[in-house]
Protein backbone atom coordinates (compact mmCIF):
# COMPACT_ATOMS: atom_id res chain seq x y z
CA UNK A 1 0.00 0.00 0.00
CA UNK A 2 2.96 2.93 0.38
CA UNK A 3 4.41 1.82 -3.10
CA UNK A 4 0.75 2.17 -4.62
CA UNK A 5 0.71 6.18 -4.02
CA UNK A 6 4.27 6.37 -5.67
CA UNK A 7 3.10 3.89 -8.45
CA UNK A 8 0.26 6.20 -9.35
CA UNK A 9 2.44 9.36 -9.35
CA UNK A 10 4.76 8.29 -11.46
CA UNK A 11 2.14 7.12 -14.04
CA UNK A 12 0.11 9.99 -13.92
CA UNK A 13 3.48 12.59 -14.60
CA UNK A 14 4.12 9.37 -17.26
CA UNK A 15 1.00 10.40 -19.12
CA UNK A 16 0.51 14.07 -18.10
CA UNK A 17 3.88 14.50 -20.51
CA UNK A 18 3.09 12.41 -23.17
CA UNK A 19 -0.18 14.41 -23.63
CA UNK A 20 2.08 17.25 -23.35
CA UNK A 21 0.48 19.42 -20.53
CA UNK A 22 2.17 21.36 -17.79
CA UNK A 23 1.05 20.79 -13.81
CA UNK A 24 -0.28 23.80 -13.94
CA UNK A 25 -2.63 23.10 -17.09
CA UNK A 26 -3.47 19.65 -15.65
CA UNK A 27 -4.75 21.03 -12.75
CA UNK A 28 -7.08 23.65 -14.49
CA UNK A 29 -8.49 20.68 -16.92
CA UNK A 30 -9.20 18.59 -13.32
CA UNK A 31 -10.36 21.20 -11.44
CA UNK A 32 -7.81 20.89 -8.57
CA UNK A 33 -4.90 22.95 -7.31
CA UNK A 34 -1.28 22.65 -8.78
CA UNK A 35 -0.35 21.73 -5.40
CA UNK A 36 -3.04 19.15 -4.95
CA UNK A 37 -1.82 17.72 -7.82
CA UNK A 38 2.30 17.86 -7.58
CA UNK A 39 1.87 16.36 -3.98
CA UNK A 40 -0.25 13.15 -5.62
CA UNK A 41 2.58 12.79 -8.65
CA UNK A 42 5.57 12.80 -5.90
CA UNK A 43 3.27 9.90 -4.19
CA UNK A 44 3.17 11.92 -0.35
CA UNK A 45 -0.76 12.29 -1.14
CA UNK A 46 -3.08 9.55 -1.93
CA UNK A 47 -5.00 9.42 -5.11
CA UNK A 48 -8.74 8.59 -4.55
CA UNK A 49 -11.06 6.72 -6.65
CA UNK A 50 -12.85 8.89 -8.24
CA UNK A 51 -9.45 11.43 -9.15
CA UNK A 52 -8.13 8.79 -10.66
CA UNK A 53 -11.33 8.15 -12.72
CA UNK A 54 -11.15 11.62 -13.67
CA UNK A 55 -7.63 11.83 -15.30
CA UNK A 56 -8.57 8.54 -16.89
CA UNK A 57 -11.00 10.97 -19.05
CA UNK A 58 -8.94 13.94 -18.98
CA UNK A 59 -5.61 12.32 -20.30
CA UNK A 60 -8.05 9.65 -22.09
CA UNK A 61 -5.30 6.82 -20.53
CA UNK A 62 -8.31 4.09 -20.96
CA UNK A 63 -8.69 3.48 -17.20
CA UNK A 64 -5.00 2.85 -16.57
CA UNK A 65 -5.08 4.78 -14.25
CA UNK A 66 -8.21 4.21 -12.13
CA UNK A 67 -7.03 0.27 -12.23
CA UNK A 68 -4.27 1.54 -10.25
CA UNK A 69 -6.62 2.89 -7.44
CA UNK A 70 -9.31 -0.03 -6.36
CA UNK A 71 -12.66 1.00 -5.80
CA UNK A 72 -13.39 1.12 -1.99
CA UNK A 73 -14.66 -2.01 -0.27
CA UNK A 74 -17.06 -2.18 2.54
CA UNK A 75 -15.37 -4.24 5.60
CA UNK A 76 -19.27 -4.34 7.09
CA UNK A 77 -21.25 -7.12 6.18
CA UNK A 78 -24.69 -6.73 5.31
CA UNK A 79 -27.27 -8.09 7.98
CA UNK A 80 -29.13 -10.83 7.92
CA UNK A 81 -32.92 -11.55 8.78
CA UNK A 82 -33.88 -13.43 11.76
CA UNK A 83 -37.03 -13.52 12.59
CA UNK A 84 -37.55 -16.39 14.62
CA UNK A 85 -40.59 -15.63 17.25
CA UNK A 86 -40.51 -12.35 16.56
CA UNK A 87 -42.46 -9.96 18.44
CA UNK A 88 -42.96 -5.56 16.93
CA UNK A 89 -42.40 -2.78 19.25
CA UNK A 90 -43.18 0.81 18.12
CA UNK A 91 -43.35 3.94 19.98
CA UNK A 92 -45.25 7.32 18.69
CA UNK A 93 -44.27 9.96 21.20
CA UNK A 94 -46.17 13.17 21.81
CA UNK A 95 -43.00 14.88 21.21
CA UNK A 96 -43.30 13.67 17.63
CA UNK A 97 -40.33 11.25 18.06
CA UNK A 98 -40.93 7.55 17.08
CA UNK A 99 -39.43 4.12 16.80
CA UNK A 100 -39.44 0.77 15.85
CA UNK A 101 -38.08 -1.98 16.88
CA UNK A 102 -38.61 -5.74 15.56
CA UNK A 103 -37.50 -7.56 18.90
CA UNK A 104 -37.18 -11.83 19.84
CA UNK A 105 -40.31 -12.55 22.09
CA UNK A 106 -38.59 -14.11 24.90
CA UNK A 107 -36.70 -10.28 24.97
CA UNK A 108 -39.89 -8.44 25.16
CA UNK A 109 -40.62 -10.95 28.35
CA UNK A 110 -37.44 -10.79 29.36
CA UNK A 111 -37.94 -6.51 29.14
CA UNK A 112 -41.21 -7.17 30.73
CA UNK A 113 -43.02 -5.47 27.71
CA UNK A 114 -45.30 -8.64 28.09
CA UNK A 115 -47.86 -5.74 30.19
CA UNK A 116 -48.10 -3.51 27.69
CA UNK A 117 -51.55 -2.89 26.22
CA UNK A 118 -52.14 -4.83 23.23
CA UNK A 119 -55.38 -5.40 21.50
CA UNK A 120 -56.46 -8.19 18.24
CA UNK A 121 -59.14 -7.96 15.71
CA UNK A 122 -60.66 -11.62 16.99
CA UNK A 123 -60.63 -14.76 15.20
CA UNK A 124 -63.77 -13.86 13.17
CA UNK A 125 -63.35 -12.92 8.86
CA UNK A 126 -61.93 -9.94 8.85
CA UNK A 127 -63.49 -8.41 5.88
CA UNK A 128 -66.39 -9.28 3.67
CA UNK A 129 -64.77 -10.00 -0.10
CA UNK A 130 -62.14 -8.29 -1.88
CA UNK A 131 -63.23 -4.57 -1.59
CA UNK A 132 -60.89 -3.49 1.14
CA UNK A 133 -58.18 -4.32 -1.47
CA UNK A 134 -58.18 -1.40 -4.01
CA UNK A 135 -58.69 0.63 -0.48
CA UNK A 136 -55.62 -0.53 0.53
CA UNK A 137 -54.20 -0.07 -2.59
CA UNK A 138 -55.57 3.32 -2.84
CA UNK A 139 -54.01 4.22 0.04
CA UNK A 140 -50.02 2.69 -1.33
CA UNK A 141 -50.27 5.72 -3.58
CA UNK A 142 -51.28 8.02 -1.29
CA UNK A 143 -48.44 7.18 1.19
CA UNK A 144 -46.01 7.44 -2.01
CA UNK A 145 -47.13 10.41 -2.97
CA UNK A 146 -46.57 11.48 0.31
CA UNK A 147 -43.04 9.74 1.01
CA UNK A 148 -42.26 12.59 -2.16
CA UNK A 149 -43.07 15.64 -0.17
CA UNK A 150 -42.51 14.69 3.56
CA UNK A 151 -39.24 13.33 5.53
CA UNK A 152 -39.88 9.80 6.09
CA UNK A 153 -40.40 10.46 10.15
CA UNK A 154 -43.44 11.27 8.60
CA UNK A 155 -44.30 8.26 6.73
CA UNK A 156 -43.17 5.24 8.22
CA UNK A 157 -45.52 4.79 11.50
CA UNK A 158 -48.17 4.38 9.32
CA UNK A 159 -46.52 2.25 6.87
CA UNK A 160 -45.60 -0.10 9.24
CA UNK A 161 -48.90 -0.15 10.75
CA UNK A 162 -50.37 -0.74 7.28
CA UNK A 163 -47.94 -3.60 6.52
CA UNK A 164 -49.06 -5.33 10.25
CA UNK A 165 -53.00 -4.14 9.30
CA UNK A 166 -52.45 -6.53 6.04
CA UNK A 167 -50.95 -9.15 7.43
CA UNK A 168 -53.26 -9.73 10.12
CA UNK A 169 -55.91 -9.52 7.74
CA UNK A 170 -54.74 -11.99 5.66
CA UNK A 171 -54.53 -14.55 8.22
CA UNK A 172 -57.70 -14.15 8.37
CA UNK A 173 -59.65 -14.00 5.13
CA UNK A 174 -60.10 -16.27 2.23
CA UNK A 175 -57.64 -17.58 -0.09
CA UNK A 176 -58.07 -16.04 -2.82
CA UNK A 177 -58.15 -12.33 -1.24
CA UNK A 178 -55.22 -13.68 1.27
CA UNK A 179 -52.76 -13.61 -1.31
CA UNK A 180 -53.65 -9.83 -2.61
CA UNK A 181 -53.46 -8.82 0.81
CA UNK A 182 -50.26 -10.55 1.20
CA UNK A 183 -48.77 -9.29 -2.21
CA UNK A 184 -50.18 -5.67 -1.36
CA UNK A 185 -48.49 -5.93 2.36
CA UNK A 186 -45.22 -6.75 0.89
CA UNK A 187 -45.11 -3.29 -1.41
CA UNK A 188 -45.97 -1.57 1.71
CA UNK A 189 -43.30 -3.48 3.24
CA UNK A 190 -40.80 -2.57 0.62
CA UNK A 191 -41.41 0.96 0.90
CA UNK A 192 -41.03 1.04 4.56
CA UNK A 193 -37.88 0.02 3.89
CA UNK A 194 -36.94 2.75 1.68
CA UNK A 195 -38.35 5.19 3.61
CA UNK A 196 -35.86 3.73 6.50
CA UNK A 197 -32.45 3.89 4.30
CA UNK A 198 -33.77 7.77 3.42
CA UNK A 199 -33.87 8.08 7.24
CA UNK A 200 -30.13 6.63 7.34
CA UNK A 201 -30.78 3.51 8.89
CA UNK A 202 -29.56 0.76 6.60
CA UNK A 203 -30.34 -2.00 8.92
CA UNK A 204 -33.88 -1.30 9.42
CA UNK A 205 -33.79 -0.64 5.45
CA UNK A 206 -32.66 -4.41 5.02
CA UNK A 207 -35.00 -5.94 7.79
CA UNK A 208 -38.27 -4.44 6.15
CA UNK A 209 -36.68 -5.57 2.51
CA UNK A 210 -36.16 -9.30 3.85
CA UNK A 211 -39.54 -8.94 5.35
CA UNK A 212 -41.54 -7.76 2.13
CA UNK A 213 -39.66 -11.22 0.35
CA UNK A 214 -41.58 -13.33 3.06
CA UNK A 215 -45.13 -11.47 2.72
CA UNK A 216 -44.70 -11.49 -0.80
CA UNK A 217 -43.69 -15.70 -0.90
CA UNK A 218 -46.30 -16.10 1.22
CA UNK A 219 -48.60 -14.66 -0.90
CA UNK A 220 -47.35 -16.83 -3.82
CA UNK A 221 -45.32 -14.01 -5.58
CA UNK A 222 -41.38 -14.01 -5.84
CA UNK A 223 -40.91 -11.07 -7.77
CA UNK A 224 -39.62 -9.68 -4.50
CA UNK A 225 -37.07 -12.01 -4.05
CA UNK A 226 -34.82 -10.68 -6.65
CA UNK A 227 -35.63 -6.93 -6.12
CA UNK A 228 -34.52 -7.57 -2.73
CA UNK A 229 -31.09 -7.96 -4.31
CA UNK A 230 -31.57 -4.59 -6.19
CA UNK A 231 -32.22 -2.89 -2.48
CA UNK A 232 -29.37 -4.51 -1.21
CA UNK A 233 -27.10 -3.16 -3.63
CA UNK A 234 -28.75 -0.09 -3.14
CA UNK A 235 -27.40 0.18 0.59
CA UNK A 236 -23.87 -1.15 -1.03
CA UNK A 237 -23.71 1.60 -3.84
CA UNK A 238 -24.28 4.56 -1.11
CA UNK A 239 -21.14 2.86 0.55
CA UNK A 240 -19.22 3.02 -2.74
CA UNK A 241 -18.98 -0.62 -2.74
CA UNK A 242 -18.25 -0.96 -6.45
CA UNK A 243 -17.60 -4.87 -6.29
CA UNK A 244 -20.42 -6.07 -3.72
CA UNK A 245 -23.08 -3.51 -5.50
CA UNK A 246 -22.22 -5.46 -8.96
CA UNK A 247 -22.09 -9.23 -7.52
CA UNK A 248 -25.23 -8.50 -5.57
CA UNK A 249 -27.29 -6.95 -9.55
CA UNK A 250 -25.78 -9.73 -10.79
CA UNK A 251 -27.35 -12.38 -8.43
CA UNK A 252 -30.38 -10.42 -8.80
CA UNK A 253 -30.44 -10.83 -12.47
CA UNK A 254 -29.79 -14.84 -11.96
CA UNK A 255 -32.87 -15.25 -10.02
CA UNK A 256 -35.54 -17.75 -11.62
CA UNK A 257 -39.14 -16.09 -12.53
CA UNK A 258 -38.06 -12.47 -12.30
CA UNK A 259 -39.83 -9.92 -13.99
CA UNK A 260 -38.88 -7.90 -16.83
CA UNK A 261 -38.85 -4.79 -14.96
CA UNK A 262 -37.00 -6.22 -12.00
CA UNK A 263 -34.40 -7.53 -14.33
CA UNK A 264 -33.91 -4.01 -15.66
CA UNK A 265 -33.81 -2.39 -12.29
CA UNK A 266 -30.94 -4.63 -11.79
CA UNK A 267 -29.60 -3.85 -14.83
CA UNK A 268 -29.61 -0.17 -14.06
CA UNK A 269 -27.99 -1.02 -10.64
CA UNK A 270 -24.96 -3.11 -12.21
CA UNK A 271 -24.15 0.07 -14.45
CA UNK A 272 -23.81 1.60 -11.39
CA UNK A 273 -21.41 -0.11 -9.83
CA UNK A 274 -19.42 -0.27 -12.61
CA UNK A 275 -19.35 3.21 -12.82
CA UNK A 276 -17.65 3.35 -9.54
CA UNK A 277 -15.60 0.97 -10.43
CA UNK A 278 -14.14 2.57 -13.75
CA UNK A 279 -15.71 0.15 -16.18
CA UNK A 280 -17.26 2.82 -18.49
CA UNK A 281 -18.21 -0.80 -21.56
CA UNK A 282 -19.09 -2.72 -19.09
CA UNK A 283 -21.33 0.29 -17.61
CA UNK A 284 -22.88 1.23 -21.31
CA UNK A 285 -23.97 -2.60 -21.42
CA UNK A 286 -25.34 -2.45 -18.60
CA UNK A 287 -27.21 0.29 -18.96
CA UNK A 288 -28.49 -0.63 -23.04
CA UNK A 289 -29.69 -3.99 -21.00
CA UNK A 290 -31.34 -1.96 -18.55
CA UNK A 291 -33.20 0.35 -21.47
CA UNK A 292 -34.50 -2.68 -23.41
CA UNK A 293 -35.99 -4.67 -19.97
CA UNK A 294 -37.63 -1.44 -18.49
CA UNK A 295 -39.24 -0.97 -22.21
CA UNK A 296 -41.13 -3.88 -21.99
CA UNK A 297 -44.56 -3.62 -20.64
CA UNK A 298 -45.76 -4.34 -17.26
CA UNK A 299 -46.76 -7.94 -16.28
CA UNK A 300 -48.73 -6.74 -13.46
CA UNK A 301 -51.53 -4.91 -12.17
CA UNK A 302 -50.31 -3.77 -8.71
CA UNK A 303 -48.10 -0.83 -7.71
CA UNK A 304 -45.24 -0.20 -10.04
CA UNK A 305 -41.66 -1.36 -8.30
CA UNK A 306 -38.95 1.05 -8.07
CA UNK A 307 -39.17 4.69 -9.00
CA UNK A 308 -42.37 6.18 -10.36
CA UNK A 309 -41.75 9.68 -10.71
CA UNK A 310 -39.10 9.18 -13.87
CA UNK A 311 -39.95 9.70 -17.13
CA UNK A 312 -37.01 8.30 -18.44
CA UNK A 313 -35.41 6.54 -15.53
CA UNK A 314 -32.59 4.81 -17.43
CA UNK A 315 -31.30 8.09 -18.77
CA UNK A 316 -30.95 9.92 -15.44
CA UNK A 317 -29.33 6.83 -14.22
CA UNK A 318 -27.27 7.38 -17.05
CA UNK A 319 -26.08 10.73 -16.12
CA UNK A 320 -25.14 9.77 -12.31
CA UNK A 321 -23.05 6.91 -14.24
CA UNK A 322 -20.91 9.53 -16.57
CA UNK A 323 -20.22 11.69 -13.39
CA UNK A 324 -18.95 8.62 -11.75
CA UNK A 325 -17.06 7.38 -14.12
CA UNK A 326 -15.64 10.92 -14.07
CA UNK A 327 -17.53 12.67 -17.25
CA UNK A 328 -18.68 15.70 -15.24
CA UNK A 329 -19.83 17.39 -18.40
CA UNK A 330 -21.77 15.08 -20.41
CA UNK A 331 -23.05 14.19 -16.71
CA UNK A 332 -24.29 17.55 -16.53
CA UNK A 333 -25.64 17.47 -20.16
CA UNK A 334 -27.96 15.27 -19.53
CA UNK A 335 -29.04 15.41 -15.99
CA UNK A 336 -29.59 19.10 -17.34
CA UNK A 337 -32.44 17.58 -19.53
CA UNK A 338 -33.61 14.73 -16.94
CA UNK A 339 -34.09 17.10 -14.14
CA UNK A 340 -36.50 19.40 -16.02
CA UNK A 341 -38.39 16.16 -16.82
CA UNK A 342 -39.27 15.48 -13.11
CA UNK A 343 -43.05 16.30 -11.85
CA UNK A 344 -43.58 19.24 -9.37
CA UNK A 345 -44.74 17.17 -7.01
CA UNK A 346 -41.60 15.15 -6.66
CA UNK A 347 -39.83 16.79 -4.45
CA UNK A 348 -37.58 13.97 -3.22
CA UNK A 349 -37.19 13.44 -7.15
CA UNK A 350 -36.70 17.01 -7.33
CA UNK A 351 -33.90 17.09 -4.43
CA UNK A 352 -32.13 14.39 -5.29
CA UNK A 353 -31.05 14.97 -8.94
CA UNK A 354 -31.12 18.68 -8.81
CA UNK A 355 -27.84 18.16 -5.93
CA UNK A 356 -26.51 15.43 -8.21
CA UNK A 357 -26.75 17.74 -11.19
CA UNK A 358 -25.29 20.44 -9.01
CA UNK A 359 -22.62 18.21 -8.37
CA UNK A 360 -21.62 17.37 -11.76
CA UNK A 361 -21.63 21.15 -12.68
CA UNK A 362 -19.57 21.85 -9.95
CA UNK A 363 -16.89 18.56 -10.92
CA UNK A 364 -17.04 20.04 -14.64
CA UNK A 365 -15.54 23.49 -12.95
CA UNK A 366 -18.39 25.11 -13.23
CA UNK A 367 -18.66 26.59 -9.90
CA UNK A 368 -21.07 29.78 -10.72
CA UNK A 369 -23.64 27.17 -12.15
CA UNK A 370 -23.44 24.42 -9.52
CA UNK A 371 -24.12 26.92 -6.21
CA UNK A 372 -26.80 28.34 -8.57
CA UNK A 373 -28.35 25.41 -9.01
CA UNK A 374 -28.19 24.24 -5.54
CA UNK A 375 -29.74 27.06 -4.38
CA UNK A 376 -32.88 26.12 -6.01
CA UNK A 377 -33.08 23.01 -4.38
CA UNK A 378 -31.38 22.83 -0.44
CA UNK A 379 -34.87 24.21 0.53
CA UNK A 380 -36.09 21.30 -0.76
CA UNK A 381 -33.57 18.93 0.28
CA UNK A 382 -34.19 20.38 4.61
CA UNK A 383 -38.15 19.45 3.82
CA UNK A 384 -38.06 15.75 2.84
CA UNK A 385 -34.53 15.16 4.88
CA UNK A 386 -33.21 12.04 3.16
CA UNK A 387 -29.92 10.67 4.14
CA UNK A 388 -29.05 9.58 0.56
CA UNK A 389 -29.47 12.77 -0.73
CA UNK A 390 -26.95 13.76 2.17
CA UNK A 391 -24.57 11.48 0.85
CA UNK A 392 -24.62 13.66 -2.46
CA UNK A 393 -24.86 17.19 -0.70
CA UNK A 394 -21.35 15.90 1.27
CA UNK A 395 -19.75 15.16 -2.05
CA UNK A 396 -20.61 18.23 -3.46
CA UNK A 397 -19.77 20.28 -0.32
CA UNK A 398 -16.52 18.79 -0.51
CA UNK A 399 -15.86 19.67 -4.36
CA UNK A 400 -16.97 23.06 -3.65
CA UNK A 401 -13.99 23.86 -1.10
CA UNK A 402 -11.80 23.44 -3.75
CA UNK A 403 -13.09 26.71 -4.70
CA UNK A 404 -13.83 28.19 -1.51
CA UNK A 405 -12.61 31.74 -2.60
CA UNK A 406 -14.99 31.96 -5.29
CA UNK A 407 -17.64 34.88 -4.70
CA UNK A 408 -20.88 32.21 -5.44
CA UNK A 409 -19.35 29.47 -2.97
CA UNK A 410 -18.63 31.79 -0.32
CA UNK A 411 -22.51 33.24 -0.84
CA UNK A 412 -23.57 29.31 -0.48
CA UNK A 413 -21.60 27.84 2.08
CA UNK A 414 -23.59 28.95 4.89
CA UNK A 415 -26.94 27.92 3.63
CA UNK A 416 -24.97 24.43 2.61
CA UNK A 417 -23.64 24.41 5.76
CA UNK A 418 -27.21 24.74 7.68
CA UNK A 419 -28.58 22.24 5.15
CA UNK A 420 -25.95 19.96 6.27
CA UNK A 421 -26.57 20.10 10.09
CA UNK A 422 -30.04 20.58 10.04
CA UNK A 423 -29.95 16.76 8.10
Amino acid sequence: MTEQPMMFGAELRKLRIAAGLSLTRLAAELHYSKGHLSKIETGSKRPTPEFARRCDVVLDAGGKLADMVPPRTSEAPLPEANRDGEVWLMSLESGGKSWFRPMDRRQVLTAGAASVLAFSLGGAPAIAGDGPVSTFRTLFDQYRKLGQTASPSAVLPALIAQTHTLRDLAVRTAPGVRDELLVLGARYAEFAGWMAQESGADDAALWWTDHAVELAAAGNDRSLAAYSLVRRALVTLYREDARQTIELARRARRTPGTSARVLGLAAQREAQGHALAGDYDACMRSLDQARELLSAPPTDSGPVIGTANLTDPVAMVSGWCLHDLGRARDAAAVLDREVQRVPPHALRSTARYGVRRALAHATAGEVDHACALLGTVLDTVDIVSSATILTDLRRLARVLTRFHTAPAVREIQPRLTASLRTS
